[in-house]
């Protein structure tokens, strides 16, 4: 989902707010909202009153709930997933252009429902389009030993086993070293 047109990117807010709530679980409320707004929402909407402690609570919650299907790796799994949210949430996505981005499918945050649910139906729709998009999950967790860390595995070729080449390398190298002393032993 890297428009290089500057278009919204929903699928990197999703992992940067999953990695950011697993790597400090109780991530304050400031924190969250600089995250936010960082992804494009408005100011306006990330204010104390607009958006409470009990707010960030909620967005906390569905950020760790994201992070299962994120870590998922069987796409079958993964669909089933995204589809209890999407009738959990019972929001409807609609096309919108907004604040310089352009044309993209939005959830919004209705009055009833809360950071929590909006960020689980922005987040389901957005790994439901990349589901759909590549044919395979194109997310993941880092298989690195001691890493984990979250990634979106967009380009082209296979699909990937880790967040950067250097953690790739890493096991690469453990996985030699370790044949190697078996052999030898």
């Amino acid at each position: 989902m890297g428009d290089s047109r500057g278009g919204f990117q929903a699928a990197r807010r999703l992992i940067d707010l999953a990695e950011a709530v697993r790597a400090s679980p109780e991530l304050p409320r400031t924190a969250l909202a600089e995250l936010l707004a960082a992804h494009g929402e408005r100011p306006a909407d990330l204010t104390e009153e607009s958006f409470p402690e009990a707010s960030a609570a909620e967005l906390r919650a569905a950020a760790r709930r994201m992070a299962a299907v994120l870590a998922e790796r069987d796409e079958d799994r993964a669909a089933g997933a995204l589809n209890v949210l999407f009738e959990e949430c019972g929001t409807r996505p609609r096309l919108t252009r907004h604040d310089g981005h352009p044309w993209h499918l939005h959830v919004d945050r209705g009055e009833e429902a809360g950071w929590g649910d909006w960020f689980l139906a922005s987040g389901a729709l957005a790994l439901a389009q990349l589901l759909t998009e590549y044919g395979r999950i194109a997310w993941g967790a880092c298989a690195a030993a001691g890493c984990g860390r979250f990634f979106l595995a967009t380009g082209p070729g296979s699909a990937r086993r880790y967040c950067s080449s250097g953690c790739a390398t890493r096991a690469r190298v453990a996985a030699h070293r370790r044949r190697k002393r078996e052999g030898e032993v």
